[in-house]
């Protein structure tokens, strides 16, 4: 659980490293480090099993979704514009949330204000593969689905959690640990996490006129940038 946190912080450094290097919004870097920053804390928490490090876990959950929520809804302004109600609006709520999470101390509140943002992210994305470019179906679909795959798997290992333990002590160690759903959460809603920000950023270049291009790296998806063909 803690090792499999190395999917939120290793792709999307280097995705924040060829943001920076093809001279792209620095939104967009931001949203590679608030992802990198929850992989940070969830390791921290998961390493310790502190209350203080949950906090670095659940809170920058809500900080990156705040961020890929500005991203995504400011895919079609002119560059260098700043939406100030929309920044002031995710700051409050992200400020509200920590306040009454630190003070209420229940996971529910966190999981319906992370879920809120969620769906506002789902239905952006959903809008824009449909509506506006078409062709990025594909990586949009498999964003979602990966995403929610590791949601099905999480609710799977609350549910089940004695049950999947007692199978694991009749396992080999190298089979058992394949049953560790919370790792595989994690594992996927990263990649889902990291796909989304490539759909931003693809939607977001595509309509400053420039000619993204998503690779597979090796193993890895990754998205390339050539700047608009000069007349």
């Amino acid at each position: 659980n803690t090792v499999s946190n190395l999917i939120f912080i290793l792709p999307p450094l280097y995705g924040a490293i060829q943001t920076y290097r093809d001279g792209l919004e620095k939104r967009y870097l931001a949203a590679y480090l608030c992802l990198t920053a929850v992989g940070l804390g969830s390791w921290c928490f998961h390493m310790t099993l502190k209350y203080e490090m949950q906090l670095l876990d659940e809170l920058p959950m809500i900080y990156s979704c705040c961020v890929f929520v500005y991203c995504l809804y400011e895919c079609f302004k002119y560059k260098n514009t700043v939406n100030y109600p929309l920044l002031f609006l995710l700051i409050t709520y992200s400020f509200v949330v920590s306040i009454v999470y630190l003070n209420l101390k229940e996971p529910v509140f966190h999981q319906v204000m992370y879920g809120t943002l969620v769906c506002i992210i789902v239905l952006r994305s959903v809008y824009i593969v449909l509506w506006v470019y078409p062709w990025l179906r594909g990586l949009g679909y498999t964003s979602l689905t990966v995403f929610l795959m590791g949601f099905f798997l999480w609710n799977v290992d609350n549910i089940f959690c004695d049950k999947l333990r007692a199978l694991r002590e009749n396992l080999p160690p190298a089979v058992g640990a394949v049953t560790q759903f919370h790792a595989w959460w994690h594992i996927l809603t990263g990649l889902g996490s990291y796909l989304h920000i490539l759909l931003s950023l693809y939607t977001r270049t595509l309509f400053l006129k420039h000619r993204p291009k998503v690779f597979v790296f090796g193993i890895w998806p990754i998205l390339l940038v050539e700047p608009p063909k000069k007349l």
